[in-house]
């Protein structure tokens, strides 16, 4: 039998995947960070827009060290949350909603921070040290780490790709003080793929594992507030919460697995909802429907404003009615969007009234 002091590596794994985790692969800390100049090129090129917090802690983004100075090793883990479906598919029901994969379950940060602090603490007590535990609303670079300890490649969309999970992993990390024994570092696997890049609406990729996150669709639908420029609406088609076609088009997604994780299997009211639906909710009713799930974090008016440039895509006229409900809206980017969204269905409307006549 594994005993910690043993085998503390073995025993790390076992426990994490005793915990629920599918992934855990350790790597050091004190190596050279080339994702340090990554970040700074990024920040410098505004390509963050209004994510201002990511260029208030750029410097303690910079190293694993910037954020804890005492760390030697990070524990790396990962927590497959595949999905049943292709994504791609939503996309083609024009009157009804395309929410990301990761937010049609349960909020995952809840979940892996529990798991991760039961983990710390074992460690803790198994081979003494210190521990901190990280998800990704902390700003430690966990893409980088993960690709560091192996767990996949940062590939050329910017985001992880696994051989055994293709791009459905959530990351977690717990620093510790300890002198680990590190896992050999992933390898770029995507050759002349450029798949998740061709396949972007907005063009969000000015060259290959670079991102400027001013037209990714995630960012607009998610970050940004206010109202999202007219040059990118046509490109929202349906999607009112992420935009998961970088991911989903993947070639390695091929190895992918369903989620073990029942909280993260999409709840049925969430897979493909009516945007008449959606375009009706008032605050009591969006955050019913959306308790545990990030997409609470938006707050309803950007949520309806999502929602109604989706209408206006959606081609379809008897959306009409859910777009002038909101004329009156207290918010003036939700008035603008519903504006937006009748010029877009009024004269399709008009085109069907006259082809009847």
């Amino acid at each position: 039998m594994t005993t910690w002091t043993s085998d503390p590596k073995a025993a790390i794994r076992a426990e994490a995947l005793g915990l629920g985790f599918d992934a855990c692969r350790i790597a050091r800390v004190d190596a050279p960070w080339p994702a340090a100049a990554r970040l700074a090129e990024f920040v410098g090129a505004g390509r963050h827009g209004t994510m201002a917090w990511i260029e208030r802690t750029a410097e303690r983004r910079a190293h694993p060290r910037a954020m804890w100075p005492d760390a030697r090793a990070a524990v790396v883990l990962g927590l497959n949350y595949g999905p049943d479906h292709d994504p791609l598919a939503a996309l083609e029901a024009k009157s009804r909603a395309a929410i990301s994969v990761y937010a049609q379950g349960d909020d995952y940060h809840d979940l892996i921070k529990t798991r991760l602090k039961r983990l710390a603490g074992a460690m803790q007590a198994g081979l003494g040290g210190e521990v901190k535990v990280f998800v990704d609303t902390a700003p430690l670079m966990e893409k980088p780490l993960a690709e560091a300890a192996g767990l996949g490649w940062q590939g050329k969309h910017t985001n992880l790709v696994s051989r055994e999970f293709g791009s459905w992993l959530f990351l977690g990390v717990v620093l510790t003080s300890l002198a680990l024994e590190p896992d050999d570092a992933g390898e770029d696997h995507c050759g002349a793929c450029r798949a998740c890049l061709d396949i972007c609406p907005t063009g969000a990729f000015p060259a290959p594992y670079q991102l400027d996150a001013r037209a990714c669709l995630s960012y607009l639908t998610i970050e940004h507030a206010g109202p999202i420029p007219e040059r990118y609406r046509a490109a929202l088609g349906n999607r009112i919460y992420g935009c998961d076609d970088c991911l989903a088009v993947c070639p390695w997604n091929k190895f992918a697995k369903e989620s073990h994780e029942g909280a993260l299997h999409a709840r049925e009211a969430l897979r493909s909802p009516a945007l008449a639906d959606l375009a009706g909710l008032d605050d009591a009713a969006f955050r019913a429907l959306f308790a545990k799930s990030p997409v609470k974090r938006i707050g309803l008016g950007r949520f309806i404003r999502n929602v109604l440039y989706a209408i206006g895509n959606s081609g379809d006229p008897s959306l009409i009615p859910s777009a002038t409900a909101r004329l009156g809206d207290e918010d003036e980017t939700v008035r603008e969007a519903a504006r937006w969204a009748l010029n877009s269905l009024l004269p399709l409307r008009d085109l069907c009234i006259k082809a009847l006549s």
